[in-house]
């Protein structure tokens, strides 16, 4: 394990970058900044002039910019002794292109995918997703659990963003649901604060689904015990007119009936709604 007070390096000062930044000093790490622009570090923080000097001040190298290109032009080519922490929004092969440029250039590389906003960062709420070699990350853990809850996601360096892509695209999908359900209550008088408790309820009911639903998926029997899918077509088409009967974009709406409607024409009638997975995996 690293000593409590490594020196740490974080490159990009945006709003993350800042946050980053604050905590690692926060938890009383040395720490080093750089950025292009001219914004200053947080106040405790050592401003470097350039990034190969910022580097140069710490074993470990914290990556938060605009994408995975920018890395690649921030990182000076001597990468010798150091762990490079890149918690840059990327694919997952994009983190693994990265993990064996750093490689190449001498260093040792974490990919990490931060599943919260600024404020949250360097709190136990802030949930930061990483991946590479299991031995680095147990070495550089003390730093990591400056930031966040720190959890390991596999050896593979490109799974910090699979995982980050598919719970965001979770988040994404519910936050529409969310918005596109409030705007139907909404045509009716309802208000949004009204509506809430209904809304967090049913979004908890969903969670409730999930076990069923992975143990359907991974075991490939769809058989319905629930509802099945070419009787669910008629329950979407009422959801439909009834949202745009109302003036309510109902895409989303279309969407699911779509999926559903490829699944039966691909033999799921007789299946429970997770058979839409075999429609999805199609693309």
């Amino acid at each position: 394990m690293t000593s409590e007070r490594e020196n740490v390096t974080v490159l990009g000062l945006g709003l993350m970058g800042t946050a980053l930044a604050t905590a690692l000093r926060d938890a009383g790490h040395p720490t080093t900044v750089w950025t292009r622009s001219d914004r200053p570090g947080p106040e405790g923080t050592t401003r470097a002039a350039t990034a190969a000097e910022a580097v140069g001040a710490s074993p470990v190298v914290v990556v938060c910019v605009l994408d995975y290109r920018a890395v690649r032009d921030t990182l000076p080519g001597d990468l010798a002794g150091k762990v490079v922490v890149n918690l840059t929004t990327g694919t997952p092969d994009q983190a693994r292109e990265l993990a064996a440029e750093v490689d190449r250039r001498g260093g040792r590389y974490l990919d990490g995918g931060i599943m919260t906003t600024p404020p949250a960062v360097g709190t136990p709420q802030a949930v930061i997703l990483y991946s590479g070699a299991a031995d680095l990350y147990e070495e550089t853990e003390s730093v990591l659990e400056a930031l966040g809850t720190a959890t390991h996601v596999g050896a593979d360096p490109g799974f910090a963003a699979l995982f980050d892509t598919a719970l965001l695209t979770i988040m994404y999908g519910a936050l529409t649901g969310y918005l596109q359900a409030t705007a139907l209550v909404g045509r009716e008088g309802v208000t949004a604060t009204d509506f809430l408790p209904m809304a967090q309820g049913m979004l908890g009911t969903v969670a409730s689904f999930l076990p069923a639903m992975a143990g359907q998926v991974d075991s490939g029997d769809f058989t319905s015990r629930e509802a099945r899918l070419d009787m669910q077509i008629s329950a979407a088409d009422h959801l439909i007119h009834a949202t745009r009967d109302r003036g309510v974009d109902a895409t989303l709406l279309e969407h699911v009936k779509s999926l559903i409607e490829r699944a039966v024409a691909a033999g799921h009638g007789g299946s429970d709604y997770p058979a839409v997975i075999e429609v999805l995996r199609k693309g």
